[in-house]
């Protein structure tokens, strides 16, 4: 093979080398970048979700309890959350001090053991109680709402995140099929080469590499028959 043809072929194949080893090498850094990227959208969706979870979980409780005092959760739940209320601090001091309000000002008036201070008195204990539950049951609702509004929070963060992973999957996927193609192209370009180089020995540009004229294709003994001397 002549050092023409030697020379052609080699670069080819050399380029082609090279070129595949480049689109190779690209979509490895560009894969680690996904990767990395990836990781740390998760880390961050995991904070989110840390910092959030205190709120949620009180969130779920409070529901929990609004429910038992709607009577949702049943009549013994709703007992039970009424019993907690009557026999909670809040209550106990409120009472305490409307009873004693109220006997006070029955006994300066002289009606301490009148009906009307009895009645009072019967009627104060349900006013108070009605009223914590509500204030309870609105207090809860608070809760609950500050709960929901986290919930909402880490969903919109996790769909983000999603989001975002995908994406960065996509750009690993294309950079993948960025290097296959770049590869083919490479190798399809060394072939390219070879071919116009055979093309140019077929047509006499370049000297036939494995001896003979400018084509390959040109004979190289006469199919005419000799005359033999007389």
């Amino acid at each position: 093979m002549s050092m023409m043809a030697t020379a052609v072929i080699g670069s080819a194949v050399i380029g082609g080398v090279v070129q595949s080893r480049s689109a190779s090498k690209a979509a490895a850094v560009q894969t680690q970048a996904a990767d990395r990227g990836v990781e740390e959208q998760r880390r961050q969706f995991d904070r989110v979700q840390e910092l959030l979870s205190p709120y949620v979980e009180a969130g779920d409780v409070s529901l929990q309890q609004q429910m038992a005092l709607g009577g949702m959760s049943g009549p013994e739940a709703q007992r039970e959350a009424i019993a907690a209320i009557e026999g909670g601090q809040e209550f106990q001091a409120l009472t305490q001090q409307g009873e004693e309000a109220i006997l006070q000002s029955a006994a300066a008036t002289g009606g301490l053991r009148g009906g009307n201070t009895q009645a009072a008195l019967a009627q104060f204990r349900p006013q108070v109680l009605s009223s914590l539950i509500n204030q309870q049951y609105s207090r809860l609702g608070g809760l609950t709402t500050m709960g929901q509004n986290a919930a909402v929070g880490v969903g919109n963060a996790g769909m983000q995140t999603g989001q975002n992973i995908a994406n960065l999957y996509g750009q690993q996927g294309a950079a993948a099929a960025g290097s296959a193609l770049a590869s083919g192209q490479a190798f399809g370009n060394v072939m390219g080469s070879i071919g116009q180089y055979a093309g140019g020995v077929s047509a006499g540009i370049f000297q036939n590499p494995f001896g003979g004229g400018g084509s390959s294709l040109a004979p190289t003994t006469s199919l005419r028959p000799q005359a033999r001397p007389f």
